[in-house]
């Protein structure tokens, strides 16, 4: 069994290497982390819950449940495509795939790529020959092996039988292939575009056993992008590594606030004068009036030479008045 190549072989319907080969997708180079995908695993599976609750009508009970109880859980979107990307690469481990439980010992490579003819695929007994021609018909055989009854009450709610789980087929386009696989026990079809990680790792635990055809395979990289070119199919999944921004409040940081108040720092300057006992009582303190100085002293001017004046006219004596000559 080949593994862990550059090149992957594609096969034909008839289980022969049709001599294409595609190269290696990035996302089967992942990092695989089996607790990332147990604990996503774990909150999707409780989005398929519905509220139940006693009845109010049928007599009281200690500590009653309720139907307002926390049902279902938000999952981040990049943790869960993480976790895909996580599923995806184990599932190119043979060593993984086996531990799983799956029969693989005869395919002739892991991942296992096929012909897109097959999509076209319409009975089941295409589907048969094909997987037998791929040796991969003992993972059927453990299926039908495996199927039993229930152990519990999960018999009275349509839950009777059990098996395990066979491959998962993985096709781009359903031009019939669902209908041709349906009715074989223990498969499961997903469409590359709706990867969904409860099929992809049963129980939270990677290592499902995967057939691809060769359109589904190729489209990887668009989804999930390489380690030189980002996903192309899906939004913002390998963004661009930036600084954070960091929301400072104003209220308590000078400099943002300076930026929407230029006045804020004159306010602040002073109420810490304001506030400071000896600033304040200097502040307080009434200002004295700065003495005056004295004006320079004026230097007499130089006398000029005497000008002698003219004699001045005496006016004529006047009579004394009439009743002081009495």
């Amino acid at each position: 069994m080949a593994c862990a190549r550059p090149l992957i072989s594609i096969y034909s319907e008839k289980g022969e290497s049709s001599g294409k080969n595609v190269v290696m997708p990035a996302v089967f180079k992942a990092p695989i982390r089996p607790d990332i995908v147990n604990f996503v695993h774990t909150n999707m599976r409780k989005n398929s819950r519905q509220p139940y609750a006693v009845s109010g009508l049928a007599g009281r009970m200690f500590a009653p449940t309720k139907t307002w109880r926390r049902w279902h859980r938000r999952i981040n979107t990049t943790q869960k495509r993480y976790a895909i990307c996580s599923a995806l690469a184990a599932s190119a481990l043979p060593a993984l795939v086996m531990s799983k439980g799956h029969r693989i010992e005869e395919i002739p490579e892991v991942p296992l790529v096929v012909e897109d003819k097959v999509e076209g695929y319409k009975k089941t007994k295409e589907a048969v020959l094909l997987l037998k021609k791929l040796k991969a018909w003992n993972d059927i055989k453990k299926v039908y092996a495996s199927q039993r009854m229930r152990a519990g009450k999960g018999k009275m709610r349509n839950r009777r039988r059990i098996q395990r789980k066979g491959p998962c087929i993985i096709y781009n386009q359903d031009q019939g292939v669902t209908k041709a696989f349906r009715n074989i026990p223990g498969i499961t079809l997903q469409n590359v575009n709706k990867l969904n990680l409860l099929r992809l790792a049963p129980g939270g635990h990677v290592g499902r056993f995967c057939i691809w055809t060769e359109s589904a395979f190729r489209k990887l990289d668009q989804l999930y992008g390489t380690w030189r070119k980002s996903a192309s199919l899906k939004v913002d999944y390998n963004k661009k590594i930036r600084r954070r921004v960091l929301k400072k409040n104003p209220l308590k940081n000078l400099r943002i606030m300076m930026k929407l108040n230029p006045y804020a720092k004159t306010a602040r300057r002073q109420a810490i004068l304001l506030h400071d006992p000896a600033i304040k009582a200097k502040m307080l303190k009434p200002k004295k009036k700065p003495a005056k100085k004295a004006a320079p002293a004026k230097t007499a001017p130089a006398k000029a030479a005497p000008v002698k004046a003219a004699p001045a006219k005496t006016a004529p004596a006047k009579a004394a008045p009439w009743h002081r000559c009495r």
